[in-house]
């Protein structure tokens, strides 16, 4: 039996090595458009690569994928986050989980990732790595498969795993190829949005802001007619926002269209920790003091916000709180427990991934095999399948490349 993949990354390269480890005596085909192998692992958490979560309860993991967790639950309680850690551990790579629970490996180093699946390959006499090899088409056969290169080298193979990723990092070799094989194929495309950006604000006065942080806040949106909720770190930059918060909250946005002549609402609650009606009532018991009503705010948010929300609201930030008057304080309530703000742009965030793909009713979830077309199987980010920061797409992209290469070896 002959094997194809098309696509070396993380989904790839886990399906060709787990193939590997249920028979070393199968001829394999991996096709990659780059010059190596991983372009996109290695890169990933600002070039540490996020391996994997450390959150051991599926339930909670599961709760990290604004898409596709149900369809995925199958392939993540087969090779869930710790088995993840063992399996790279067993392959001389250790492994550190930090505090956030975001799982490096201790070299903080990429490449010792995708070096591991370079020794795997270059090991076995019976895998063909095919380097700066674009695929063109993909066409079905009677009993198999025909896979023409960009050059029109044809190439046959029984079964084949497309892994291609999406169309985010497009410098990597993820421009989407994936998705016109999968539709000449006969499946259906899902809606496609960018996912885990950060956004670039209307304000002007937020550039002034920039590196400060919040431990916690609490953002509010609408989207498609629905409540956007999220909760989390977050910093401000000289453009707008970043951080794991907006990050989610840009997934849960993936599909609007935002621009300077379309901006998009955006709520924030600077202090989630106490409603606005007791933080109301504590600031105006205040006003008896003879203290700068701005050192009120110590512990509620940061100086510097302090300080550029007294100028946004015109207020004198050498004001004593005994002076501060009721409509002032109610203003400042306002501010720090719904400002808002109009959201013009995405930027750049740590792994940027694409929302939507194939449409997970073509694929069974058991095996990743196509519904539509058999002995043909999917995985990784070309699924309509994406996850929050926090090495949640890695994740999901080495459960369901394993279970697709130990299904498509089962005759």
């Amino acid at each position: 039996m002959k094997i194809g993949i098309i696509g070396m990354g993380a989904a790839g390269m886990m399906a060709a090595a787990s193939i590997l480890e249920q028979n070393k005596n199968i001829e394999i085909l991996l096709f990659e458009k780059n010059t190596k192998i991983g372009s996109k692992v290695i890169i990933s958490g600002g070039g540490r690569c996020n391996v994997t979560t450390g959150i051991n309860s599926m339930s909670e993991v599961l709760k990290k994928y604004p898409r596709g967790s149900k369809f995925i639950k199958k392939a993540m309680l087969n090779f869930p986050p710790q088995k993840v850690v063992s399996w790279f551990e067993g392959q001389g790579v250790k492994l550190k989980t930090e505090n956030d629970l975001r799982v490096f490996p201790e070299s903080d180093n990429g490449n010792d990732i995708v070096k591991v699946f370079e020794s795997l390959f270059i090991q076995n006499s019976k895998c063909s790595l095919f380097l700066k090899t674009e695929i063109k088409d993909v066409h079905k056969q009677k009993d198999g498969f025909e896979i023409i290169s960009k050059e029109s080298q044809k190439y046959f193979v029984d079964k084949l795993i497309i892994t291609t990723g999406g169309q985010a990092f497009r410098h990597t070799g993820s421009t989407g190829d994936g998705y016109k094989f999968a539709e000449d194929l006969g499946h259906t495309i899902t809606k496609l949005g960018p996912g885990l950006n950060s956004f670039i604000l209307q304000e002007d006065w937020v550039k002034n802001l920039a590196g400060v942080s919040h431990k916690h806040v609490k953002f509010k949106s609408n989207s498609e007619g629905k409540k956007v909720v999220f909760e989390g770190p977050c910093i401000w930059t000289h453009k707008g926002k970043s951080g794991p918060a907006i990050f989610a909250m840009s997934s849960l946005l993936a599909f609007e269209n935002i621009s300077k002549n379309n901006p998009l609402d955006i709520y924030l609650d600077l202090y989630p920790q106490l409603d606005q009606e007791s933080l109301k009532n504590d600031l105006l018991k205040l006003k008896n003091q003879n203290k700068l009503f701005k050192n009120s705010f110590i512990g509620i948010i940061p100086k510097r916000l302090t300080e550029n929300m007294f100028e946004v609201l015109g207020i004198d930030t050498q004001i004593k709180s005994a002076e501060i008057k009721n409509k002032d304080i109610f203003r400042i309530v306002e501010f720090i427990k719904n400002l808002k703000l109009k959201i013009i742009g995405r930027g750049k965030g740590d792994e940027f991934v694409t929302a939507g793909g194939i449409d997970t009713n073509d694929v069974n979830p058991n095996t990743m095999e196509s519904k539509v077309c058999k002995n043909l199987f999917f995985a990784g980010e070309i699924l309509d399948v994406d996850g929050f920061t926090g090495g949640f797409n890695l994740q999901a992209s080495w459960a369901t490349g394993k279970l697709a290469g130990i299904s498509c070896v089962v005759d």
